[in-house]
């Protein structure tokens, strides 16, 4: 498979469903050679099958990014499978309610664990392997809800989201000299299970119409925008892009 982005080795965390899936299937029909990273086995196995039946190269790492040590690991295994990494996508994220007042700290800890330290975990790994390449791509995938936080049941998500942002800016700083891009995607309503794990039935169910309703984005939209911001001259960083749905101001 031949493309923009034919040669480049990429790793994608969260690509067992929504935006890391196809962020995957996107970066290998761009002619990427993609490592699948996320929990769920059978899931990776599929999606690894899809992409070489449509000509592409894939590896399938099982992993908990949420752990420090395998998170790290499966960023070591992409970049000696493939012989070096370019591009790295954290797409892995999920969501939970909590206010502060009788805050459940453990829901509180794990959406942070996954929306924030995984990213920081992996960066930190990829770094090496982008230098030694010459330079690179680091994406994180982030929301709306990390420009601006709505009301008080989605605090987790927000702190979370508001902490990868900030992160993205000083990691920008860091690496820019050498050759090292660093880009925050953050999209408004896309179609993904983002609401499945949601502990509270009638939060679950509202979050699940909003991301679900007429006029929200598809994960491959927000996969377009990946490929987008990783095909650029290298001249040419975008450190934060934001996009929402076009048809309806209402939908965030």
């Amino acid at each position: 498979m031949t493309g923009i982005l034919t040669g480049k080795r990429a790793l994608v965390t969260g690509a067992s469903s929504g935006i890391g899936r196809s962020a995957a299937v996107a970066l290998a029909a761009a002619g990427a050679q993609v490592a699948l990273v996320a929990r769920r086995a059978d899931r990776l196995a599929e999606l690894a099958a899809q992409i070489e039946a449509d000509g592409g190269k894939a590896l399938a790492r099982v992993a908990d990014v949420t752990d420090e040590a395998d998170a790290s690991q499966a960023v070591r295994d992409a970049a000696a499978h493939f012989g070096g990494l370019d591009i790295l996508v954290n797409a892995a994220g999920m969501t939970q309610t909590g206010k502060v007042e009788n805050a459940d700290l453990d829901d509180w800890r794990y959406v942070v664990e996954l929306n924030f330290w995984a990213s920081l975990y992996t960066a930190r790994a990829a770094i090496p392997a982008l230098k030694a390449a010459g330079g690179g791509d680091i994406v994180n995938i982030s929301s709306t809800a990390g420009r601006r936080a709505v009301g008080a049941t989605f605090g987790p998500y927000a702190a979370s989201k508001f902490a990868l942002t900030a992160f993205n800016e000083s990691l920008r700083a860091e690496v820019t000299l050498s050759g090292i891009r660093v880009s925050i995607i953050e999209p408004g309503a896309t179609a993904t299970e983002i609401h499945e794990h949601i502990k509270d039935a009638g939060v679950r169910e509202f979050t699940r119409q909003h991301v679900e309703k007429d006029g929200a984005m598809q994960p491959e939209d927000v996969a377009e925008a990946i490929v987008f911001v990783v095909s650029l001259p290298r001249r040419v960083n975008v450190s934060q892009l934001v996009i929402r749905p076009s048809v309806d101001a209402r939908v965030l």
